[in-house]
């Protein structure tokens, strides 16, 4: 059975949203666009059947806790996707945040706004940050438990001060959702 392949992305504003819909359209992928807000508003069943009858795969879920401390509604609903037998979630793009619940999640390898790999963290701004392999953000803390084949952390999608607007094709996202990709098909 063919399993519908996806990649989450731990951000869902408006300039999430704009980006991710930009980078789906080019690759030939599909984004869940409902599944955009801050917070998610959508539960895991509803985006299953979503990502289930999208035309096109990769399909790019955007999930969005809003600072919620512990699991919020955007960690459950990732959590129910990831479980679903007729789904493959082929990694995450791990969104850097300043909030006042700080969670954090380790991840492979990060991209910083300059489009440079680093082994560090990056902030929100896409600056490299001071944690070797881990990030910070809202939205982040389950990434560990799901067990993910790899996890790209990344500053604030669609902004990095400019860096990764929509205007410049979302550079750093289109990158991260390329590196997903590429370390699938080994």
């Amino acid at each position: 059975m063919d399993r519908k392949k996806v990649i989450f992305v731990t951000d869902g504003d408006l300039y999430a949203l704009h980006a991710v819909e930009s980078v789906a359209r080019d690759i030939g992928g599909r984004c869940i666009s409902h599944s955009w807000g801050n917070p998610s508003k959508r539960s895991g069943e509803e985006l299953i059947k979503m990502i289930l009858s999208a035309p096109a795969d990769p399909v790019l879920v955007m999930f969005d806790d809003c600072g919620y401390k512990g699991e919020g509604p955007g960690e459950r609903a990732m959590r129910e996707i990831a479980s679903c037998p007729e789904i493959e979630v082929l990694g995450a793009i791990a969104v850097a945040a300043k909030t006042k619940h700080a969670e954090w999640a380790n991840v492979n390898v990060s991209i910083d706004r300059n489009g440079n790999l680093t082994e560090y963290g990056i902030d929100k701004s896409g600056l490299p940050d001071i944690e070797l392999g881990r990030i910070n953000g809202d939205t982040v803390y389950i990434l560990d438990e799901l067990n993910l084949p790899i996890v790209i952390g990344v500053g604030d999608i669609g902004k990095m001060a400019g860096y990764d607007s929509v205007e410049k094709g979302s550079p750093i996202t289109r990158m991260a959702v390329q590196l997903i990709l590429e370390r699938s098909h080994r």
